[in-house]
Formats: structure tokens, C-alpha cells, sequence
């Protein structure tokens, strides 16, 4: 390892750990406001007045600083992996706090969803020219495809409200967030060249975009909180994110290589289904889901004995 890259690494790992204990944190604060959320058609604002998840989201925002400090100062090769590392942080912070067992499946799950998304991105670097600049073509098309996103994490919305679950809140925070990533890719462009107009040179089209995207991904991560594991909603933050930014710039802003070994892209693919795997698993046999499920099947369990006598 080059002894430049020993900061980015530390602040990287930093970051990772705060993302973990910010996630725990909320996950507590979101569960503590859970009369408030499921009563008020405002609840949501109850959450403002809640210790632990105001000091969550101040973790996860120390995160994200520390994160982009990191990337400014290393390769994407040697930072991005390191993120995965939050979701078996988050496992065990949240086995020890809820005090649970982690079992085998729990593990085998966590062990998919870092390895796959590590393996992703590797190969995926190997892939991509990130050195491309974005023409205005590509932005626009970048934009309606963030556009049709969002319209489809707003009929998620509409499901989840009549059928809730763990998994696809995570599914859908990672790809809103992935676009995110993606507009703060094109924001930098504009800004480094000097641009004009917009907001501060952004683009309104863009900067609308990321705003959007950002605020559905904050709905749908407390959505997560509300009916998973925090270690689910990192995995889905860690996981998906990357993938969908790679996939943005691989397939729409022209950063795939000419002539990419086939063998490679393969490579590539079989890591993603392993880490969205990975998360799948997370969602429906880790510990705290089953004790939700059971608690939730629980009224009707005396009926249910009852007919069987009869």
C-alpha cells in the first residue's frame, strides 16, 4: 500500500463505521416514533424531536464527509470497496443492541453483500474510463432516465403503503441514491469547467434531479427502518448504490471501454446477483425480521388454534 493512500483509508474506514452507527441510531429513533409514524398523517415530523435520530443522521452526515474526503484524495479503487465494510459493522451493532443471535444465514447474507459489491466494483474499474467528460446528449438522457426512476419509486411508494416490506424500500433507496451519485458526478463536471447559469453552474435539470432523488431516498431508508434491520438499509446503501452509478456511466454517459472482455462483463454481472442476493436473503431471514414477522402473526394465533381443535 502507497503511504499517500494511508489517510484516504483511515477516513474511508472512518466513514463506514459512522455511516454503521448512524444507521443503528436511527433505526432506534425511528422505532421509538413508531405510534407517531403509523397514527399521524404527519408523523414524520415527530422524528425531528428525536434525540437518536437526529444524532444518526449527524453520524451519517459525518460519513458522507468523511467519504467524499476520501475520494479526493485516493483512487475509486482503493476507497469504494472499503464501504461494504459498514454493513457487517451495522450487523453486529444492532445484533448487540436489540440482543440477538446472528445465525449462519444472517452471516452467509452479509459475507454476499460485501463480497459481491467489492467484486463488482472491481471489475467494474477495470471496465470504465472515468476520465470521460459527459456531453450534453448523455446529460439529458441521464436525466429523463433519473425522471422515469422517479416515477417508479413513486408507484413503490404506493405499494409499500398498502403492502409493507423490508426489502424493496432498500432496493429503492440504493438506486435513488445511486442516481445522486451520478448528478454529483455531472455537478462536478460543471463546476470544474467554470460554467455559468444554473445553480452555481449546475444545471437546474441536474440540480432538480439530485434534490428529488435525494428526498424519495431519505422517505424510503425510513421507510427500511420501519420494517427491517439498519444492517439491510447499509447493505442497500452500500450495494446498490455503486451499481447503479457504474451502470448509469457504463451504459449512458459513454464510460464503458471499447471491446470489454466478455469474460469480465460476466464477471461483473455474477457479482451484482450475488450481492442483490445478498440483501434478499438479508430481508427475510435475518433474526430482527422473523421476530417482527412473528410479532405481527401473533393476534391471530389463538383463532387460528382454535379452529384447529374444532
Amino acid at each position: 500500500m502507497q503511504p499517500q493512500y494511508l489517510l484516504p483509508i483511515l477516513c474511508a474506514l472512518g466513514g463506514a463505521v459512522c455511516l454503521a452507527l448512524g444507521s443503528e441510531r436511527q433505526s432506534a429513533g425511528v422505532r421509538a416514533a413508531e405510534t407517531a409514524l403509523a397514527t399521524r398523517r404527519f408523523g414524520f415530523l415527530a422524528l425531528l424531536g428525536s434525540g437518536p435520530w437526529l444524532v444518526g443522521g449527524a453520524l451519517m452526515l459525518a460519513g458522507i464527509g468523511l467519504n467524499v474526503s476520501a475520494l479526493a484524495h485516493a483512487p475509486l479503487t482503493v476507497v469504494q470497496p472499503l464501504g461494504a465494510f459498514a454493513v457487517a459493522v451495522t450487523t453486529v451493532l444492532h445484533a448487540r443492541s436489540m440482543r440477538i443471535r446472528i445465525d449462519p444465514a444472517t452471516w452467509t447474507a452479509v459475507a454476499a453483500c460485501v463480497t459481491g459489491s467489492i467484486g463488482f466494483v472491481l471489475v467494474a474499474l477495470t471496465l470504465t474510463n472515468p476520465n470521460t467528460t459527459p456531453s450534453p446528449a448523455q446529460e439529458h438522457r441521464t436525466v429523463v432516465l433519473a425522471a422515469i426512476m422517479t416515477g417508479l419509486a413513486l408507484v413503490a411508494a404506493l405499494v409499500l403503503h398498502r403492502r409493507p416490506n423490508a426489502w424493496l424500500p432498500v432496493l429503492v433507496a440504493g438506486v435513488l441514491y445511486g442516481f445522486v451519485a451520478v448528478g454529483v458526478r455531472l455537478a462536478s463536471v460543471h463546476v470544474l469547467a467554470g460554467d455559468r447559469g444554473g445553480f452555481l453552474g449546475v444545471p437546474w435539470t441536474v440540480a432538480g434531479m439530485m434534490s428529488v432523488a435525494a428526498l424519495l431516498g431519505v422517505y424510503f431508508v425510513q421507510t427500511a427502518y420501519r420494517h427491517g434491520p439498519p444492517d439491510l438499509v447499509v447493505a442497500g446503501l452500500t450495494v446498490v448504490d455503486p451499481m447503479v452509478g457504474v451502470l448509469v456511466g457504463v451504459t449512458v454517459l459513454g464510460e464503458l471501454q471499447a471491446y470489454p472482455p466478455v469474460g469480465a462483463v460476466a464477471a461483473m454481472l455474477v457479482a451484482a446477483v450475488v450481492a442483490v442476493a445478498g440483501i434478499v436473503v438479508l430481508s427475510r431471514n435475518h433474526p430482527d425480521v422473523l421476530a417482527r414477522r412473528e410479532q405481527d402473526a401473533a393476534p391471530s394465533r389463538p383463532s387460528t388454534s382454535g379452529a384447529s381443535q374444532t
